[in-house]
């Protein structure tokens, strides 16, 4: 999976997987006779993020917004938290409810901290929790609160107001975030900037995201689960691996497109494929360790740099397995140290990745 709401160093057994939102054999049709999905039935785990995915006009965007009642189906149920949405009154659903769009929708008049408070202050928070709620998400945004909070969203890039309008989406800490495009109006740089910085986030925070995009790489990369459509139709539903593994028609074949397997390295995090046993401060100090000598071997090339914060002959658990790859060329080594907040946690090694992709990205 691209996103664990744990990392795998923790010990704790998981629980089983508790459904956030669920469509039952959900159909849309509108007015003119037009059908944007028909029985549509799948369920999405609290915690998670799915992303929505296919051509235009295939039904993605309409089957998100049944979800805070933008739109209501024709037929069938979608439910939040166990209860139809029919049953749950508009307003009070959207306030509980994230929403970030690809224009982003900042209220230019208002500062960067009004925008971010708007949600809170509707539902009715005290000042000082807003402050602090605010100054919270702009932190968790790389946007110190000193220089941004006052700013207004004209004085911003487009990345800096993309960030303001997710930390506006998170602001009432909400258990669902809707995501349209959210990031398909910037730059690739940018793009991929952002898209890295809320799987971190993402890291942090227990929240469904549901995601909409057209781009089969960005669905890859940013989803735990992936809902493939084609003209109201949903044609496969699953996790990334099996989906790069199994695809379910020509169709899904034809979306994904070729170099399926560099694929798969690009979305499987390191967390997946490295080693915890090893010892750590053996592999810090390029001590010898039963568990795997070839990091031992290459440790001591590739470990002093963390010291002074030079050099990047290190992966982090959310890197992913072609960057390991690529530094591991660049550093000359078959190994590398996998370290979380200055501290060795593990080891990847080019004899993991290649049984891990033998293994079928298992």
């Amino acid at each position: 999976m691209t996103h664990h709401p744990t990392d795998t160093a923790d010990t704790a057994v998981a629980s089983e997987p508790e459904t956030m939102i669920e469509f039952d054999d959900v159909t849309k049709i509108y007015s003119d006779q037009t059908v944007a999905v028909e029985e549509i039935s799948f369920a999405v785990e609290r915690g998670t993020t799915t992303v929505f995915v296919g051509p235009s006009g295939c039904g993605k965007t309409t089957t998100m917004t049944l979800v805070n009642r933008m739109q209501d189906p024709t037929e069938g149920t979608v439910y939040y938290d166990g209860t139809d949405v029919q049953e749950l009154d508009k307003v009070d659903l959207r306030r509980d409810i994230g929403y970030v769009i690809q224009e982003i929708g900042l209220f230019d008049h208002m500062s960067v901290g009004e925008n971010i408070a708007t949600v809170p202050e509707l539902k009715g928070w005290d000042r000082s929790r807003i402050d602090d709620r605010v100054d919270e998400l702009l932190e968790l945004m790389d946007l110190p609160p000193a220089q941004y909070r006052d700013q207004y969203p004209t004085e911003l890039s487009g990345g800096q107001q993309q960030r303001v309008g997710v930390a506006r989406a998170l602001a009432a800490d909400p258990d669902v975030i809707l995501m349209d495009e959210p990031f398909g109006a910037l730059d690739p740089i940018t793009r991929e900037e952002l898209q890295n910085e809320f799987l971190e986030i993402q890291d942090r925070i227990d929240t469904t995201i549901l995601f909409v995009t057209h781009d089969i790489n960005e669905a890859l990369k940013m989803g735990d689960k992936i809902a493939i459509f084609d003209v109201g139709e949903l044609v496969q539903y699953g996790t990334p691996q099996e989906i790069l593994h199994d695809p379910a028609n020509d169709f899904v074949e034809e979306f994904i497109g070729a170099d399926r397997t560099l694929k798969e390295l690009q979305i499987t995090p390191v967390r997946d494929v490295m080693q915890q046993d090893v010892e750590a401060e053996h592999v810090a100090d390029g001590e010898p360790t039963d568990q795997s000598p070839s990091v031992a071997e290459t440790s001591t090339a590739t470990t002093a740099p963390l010291a002074d914060g030079t050099g990047d002959h290190y992966v982090t658990p959310t890197d992913t397995v072609d960057i390991a790859l690529s530094r591991m060329i660049e550093a000359d080594a078959t190994s590398l140290p996998v370290v979380r907040d200055d501290d060795v946690v593990g080891a990847i090694t080019e004899a993991d990745i290649r049984a891990h992709q033998s293994d079928g990205g298992a």
